[in-house]
């Protein structure tokens, strides 16, 4: 077990990095190749547009092979990066949109494959350990994958940060090989239940509605201000886009200070309440970019990197507490088209809005923010959270129609 817990973190670090750091660089190329924020920008839109498809992809990840769906989705990774390498100017730009895709898509069952697979590959004991380790993991890795990539990316161009990209998935498809899994893990059938069984599942808990909502409110937003982000910094102050690695850096550390005590916060209080304040952190962090001054802009990143995780991580904790064992895979891959879903529709939107400045989608953000987080504030009082350990699932009937 310990074997498999090292490999679950290590497996962390790597998808992590390279996801972290070509994701940056992506934008980034657009944005030298073109000269737009507003197509920089729909980068993440290529990204996250994928996750409209959860409902159903994580009802084929109940039903296949974990382990060899995880295995293949990382091959094909490897496979279609090097293709960047044909880049060289605005005509091939549909090559880099088609990658970001290509990365959604692997994001959504990915994550819905290794929330379904951790059962089979690590004892009850251990699940809530390995889950926190690689969440600091991953929140670790933020801190030096952008800075990392920007480098990289200025040194040498895009080529290079493609080719070094397609070389950790490799690793990882290895990574996921090497496990240990349960027997059960390859010869129990799955359910095969309608996808939206998960969507039953998610409705099922005011917790869980609250704290997906809430989520989804900040993510939205955070897709919302992404040109923002791009104009803030090259226009309004006047540096290059590199310095966005040094953002996502800050906003890294941020995230690793936050997961630190995220945990104990909602045991202490709740997710709802957890998913509250983080969402008024991230509205807090939109005014703070509006500031013209670099050093501000520095410090909203380091807030916005707490707030959203919190958000994130509540939803999360009440979605794996309140799912069945059978049913997690759609149930997680469906809260995750919920949580990420509005970035197709808010991206587009913000890379429009930058029009009118940097400034108006940043404040805009913020007011949608504030205005959730008290409207469910409101309907919630703090109170002692359920019994149920975070990380665990309390067994449930099967929603109709599963």
């Amino acid at each position: 077990m310990r074997r498999n817990a090292a490999l679950f973190v290590t497996i962390s670090v790597l998808s992590g990095f390279g996801g972290s750091a070509m994701a940056l660089v992506a934008g980034i190329w657009i944005l030298d190749l073109t000269g737009s924020s507003g197509l920089a920008a729909l980068a993440g839109l290529c990204v996250y547009a994928p996750t409209l498809a959860g409902p159903w992809l994580g009802a084929l990840v109940d039903r296949l092979p974990r382990r060899g769906l995880l295995i293949a989705t990382n091959l094909t990774l490897a496979a279609v990066l090097p293709t960047l390498l044909a880049v060289h100017g605005p005509a091939q730009l549909w090559l880099l949109f088609t990658v970001c895709a290509v990365y959604g898509i692997a994001y959504v069952v990915i994550d819905a494959g290794e929330s379904a697979i951790l059962p089979a590959a690590l004892s009850p004991a251990e699940l809530g350990h390995v889950n926190g380790w690689r969440s600091s993991a991953q929140e670790g890795v933020k801190l030096v994958a952008p800075l990392a990539g920007a480098g990289l990316y200025a040194w040498r161009g895009g080529h290079l940060v493609a080719l070094l990209a397609a070389v950790l998935p490799l690793l990882v498809a290895v990574g996921y090989a090497a496990l240990r899994l349960s027997a059960t893990e390859a010869t129990t059938a799955r359910r095969r239940g309608a996808a939206r069984a998960g969507l039953a599942v998610l409705t099922g808990s005011a917790s869980i509605r609250r704290t997906v909502g809430l989520a989804a409110t900040a993510i939205g937003m955070q897709a919302l201000t992404t040109a923002a982000g791009y104009e803030i910094v090259t226009v309004e102050l006047g540096l290059p886009a590199t310095f966005l690695g040094v953002l996502l850096s800050a906003q890294g550390a941020g995230s690793v200070a936050g997961g630190l005590v995220v945990g104990r916060l909602i045991t202490r209080f709740s997710p709802t309440t957890v998913a509250v304040v983080g969402t008024a952190l991230f509205a807090a962090s939109c005014l703070g970019r509006c500031v013209p001054w670099w050093p501000a802009v520095l410090a909203a990143s380091v807030v916005a990197g707490v707030g959203l995780p919190w958000t994130l991580v509540a939803a999360v904790t009440a979605v794996q507490t309140h799912s069945p064992d059978d049913l997690l895979g759609r149930a997680s891959a469906t809260a995750n088209t919920i949580m990420f879903g509005p970035i197709a529709l808010a991206t587009p939107l913000g890379a429009a809005a930058v029009l009118l400045g940097a400034r108006p989608p940043l404040v805009l953000a913020a007011a949608v923010c504030l205005t959730a987080a008290v409207a469910i504030g409101r309907r919630s009082r703090p109170g002692r959270p359920r019994s149920g350990r975070a990380g665990t699932r309390s067994p449930q009937p099967a929603p109709t129609g599963a």
